[in-house]
């Protein structure tokens, strides 16, 4: 019973511990300051009445920035107005495939929805997209940090594709109607992902201050995995930070998952080397590169026989006996028919198809023998000498170094290409890819504000419709009833092995006592019984001593009189002189009678009782008196 009671309490421990690690979980989420004025536990009022996944409602507002921005949009109003849709033609593409004719449309999220909330969704797959809209002023440059944060949502996963932005350059020719894949941009920021290859793209394009010409920069990849951001269904949030010091960060969910500088941290760099290889520079003909040369002091032995197959055969082997020289090892299948529509003149002529001999089956083998092969102990292959250090070794060549006539040093690559328009260009295999609340600034701040009355609403929600975690894994079981086992296991093993080691059983006590009293006993019974036997022993021993005490008392007793008798005669006759002497015979006479009880009885007399001794001692004393 008290081992039922330690296990129930055990599980319920373990239980209140798993909900309340869950419930500090979503406590951790609620880090930013989206006031929630509704936090009842109630469905959610969406558009489908029957949608009941959502365990309580906030009160949604679409935010507004609390700062000086560039570029701000919710789609909250469930318009595209002004976006425009791109009506070009992607260059070197199929004209089949060639149209940006993917579909946009402003709706909410298919999962964790916020009422009210609505964000820009790409709905077709295996399409090109383009969508563009104008900043409400142009990005310049100069002092001023950017900013640059949006939400994207892959709801249904990502095979392959992309949900990077663009930051369209301010050109005099710019037409949003037209954009395409090779419209001048300044910045490509975001997420993309096709195959097992995750991305984060941050590209800049830098422009060359000697000849002008644009070539793109690419961010080293962060050091993170975004396996999971990208497949989790969730919605998150990019950020990048570059400041005019050409430092930059980029966040994702508001945690910084890179960092560097533009000078330092781009493929290529932005800088080129001051010197490079001279091109008219060429290696010399008598160059040797080779570190290892053949020793020429060495010949190949005269019995070396460079021509000595690999195998031979074996010559000590014999045919076993039973074998059926005469048989072929496969011969043609006599169930087989020609099928009724074969054409000899199309087919050509028929033949049984081949099936193994049975008759090989039960012999050792079938066909001509032939004798099996060995590997060649004479095998030596080409003769080859060996390989010495080259004297004449003069190392790898290389050309020399000469001023790079296209040297130059930009020690401000900050100071880029302004941009006057926000793009989505893409080509997606999944659709009902999710964008929202793009906003642009200068001031980390605004972003964070902006983001704490958007995304970070989705997150509370989010985070409070997630399945606990005991829910999560009794849904892993019913999907795969195995895991019931890898359940039993990993909590009742660590519990069984607590019960055993520190609640022993009473019965291990009581048999660890019985083994250093009885080791050999068989049997209680028998042993009470034994033992009853060795104390009835022991009261007879006891009686049989007393027995002879009394004896040997009423003996002594008889012989004191006589020599009273005859003492009191020889008083008479000696008189005084006598009364030493009677002293003295006395005294031996109890010696006499105490010797007269043998050690043995003694010593049987204190082992049956504690007072054996004592009672002879005290009836000695009595008689004497």
């Amino acid at each position: 019973m008290k081992l039922r009671w330690l296990w129930m309490c055990l599980g319920l421990l373990c239980l209140a511990v798993a909900v309340r690690s869950h419930e500090e979980e979503d406590d951790d989420d609620i880090e930013y300051e989206a006031q929630v004025e509704d936090f009842e536990e109630k469905p959610t009022e969406t558009s489908d009445p029957e949608d009941n996944s959502q365990s309580f409602q906030v009160t949604y507002k679409t935010p507004v920035p609390t700062g000086e921005v560039n570029f701000a949009e919710t789609f909250d109003d469930g318009s595209l107005d002004g976006w425009k849709i791109s009506k070009s033609m992607k260059d070197d593409t199929a004209d089949e495939i060639a149209k940006y004719d993917g579909k946009w449309e402003v709706e909410p999220l298919k999962e964790n929805t916020l009422p009210g909330d609505k964000g820009l969704v790409l709905k077709s797959r295996a399409k090109h997209h383009a969508i563009a809209a104008m900043l409400q002023k142009p990005f310049v440059f100069e002092e001023k940090p950017l900013v640059v944060q949006y939400e994207v949502n892959f709801q249904d996963g990502i095979d392959c594709g992309g949900a990077y932005m663009k930051l369209l350059s301010a050109t005099d020719d710019l037409d949003l109607e037209n954009f395409h894949d090779r419209t001048p941009y300044t910045i490509m920021f975001g997420p993309d992902k096709c195959g097992e290859d995750y991305k984060l793209h941050f590209i800049f394009r830098h422009k060359n201050p000697q000849n002008e010409d644009y070539e793109e920069k690419q961010a080293k990849r962060p050091d993170v995995d975004l396996k999971k951001i990208y497949s989790d269904k969730k919605t998150h949030l990019y950020t990048l930070v570059l400041n005019p010091d050409n430092s930059f960060e980029i966040f994702i969910d508001q945690t910084s998952v890179s960092k560097g500088n533009l000078l330092e941290d781009f493929i290529p760099p932005v800088n080129p080397a001051k010197e490079v290889d001279d091109p008219n520079d060429s290696k010399p003909e008598d160059w040797d590169e080779h570190p290892k040369i053949p020793n020429p002091e060495e010949t190949k032995p005269d019995d070396w026989d460079e021509d000595a197959p690999t195998k031979i055969e074996d010559p000590n082997a014999v045919k076993p006996e039973g074998w059926l020289d005469d048989e072929p090892e496969y011969m043609s299948d006599p169930n087989s028919e020609k099928p009724e529509d074969w054409d000899e003149e199309m087919d050509g002529e028929w033949e049984a198809p081949q099936v193994p001999n049975p008759a090989c089956e039960i012999a050792p083998g079938c066909g001509t023998w032939k004798l099996p092969m060995i590997d060649n102990p004479n095998y030596k292959g080409k003769w080859k000498p060996s390989m010495i250090d080259n004297p004449n070794y003069q190392g790898i060549w290389s050309p020399r170094k000469i001023p790079n006539p296209d040297y130059f040093e930009d020690q401000h690559p900050f100071r880029m290409t302004s941009f006057s328009a926000v793009g989505l260009e893409l080509w997606s295999m999944t659709s009902d890819i999710y964008f929202d609340n793009f906003i642009i600034c200068s001031e980390k701040e605004v972003a964070d504000h902006w983001a704490a009355d958007s995304w970070g609403l989705k997150k509370l929600v989010a985070s409070a419709n997630e399945p606990s975690v005991l829910s999560q894994l009794m849904t892993a079981a019913e999907e795969r009833p195995w895991l019931w086992i890898v359940y039993i296991l990993t909590v009742g093993l660590p519990l069984g092995l607590v019960v055993f080691f520190c609640f022993p059983k009473k019965t291990d006590e009581l048999a660890a006592t019985y083994k250093k009293t009885d080791a050999r006993q068989k049997d209680v019974k028998e042993a009470e019984e034994k033992e009853e036997e060795e104390e009835q022993e022991q009261e007879e021993k006891i009686i049989r001593l007393e027995r002879k005490v009394k004896e040997e008392l009423a003996a002594s007793a008889k012989e004191e009189e006589e020599e009273e008798e005859e003492e009191e005669e020889e008083d008479e006759e000696s008189g005084a002189v006598g009364e030493g002497s009677h002293e003295e015979e006395e005294d031996e006479e109890g010696n006499k009678t105490n010797e007269s009880v043998s050690e043995d009885e003694m010593k049987d007399a204190d082992e049956g009782t504690g007072d054996g001794p004592k009672q002879l001692v005290r009836k000695r004393r009595v008689r004497k008196e």
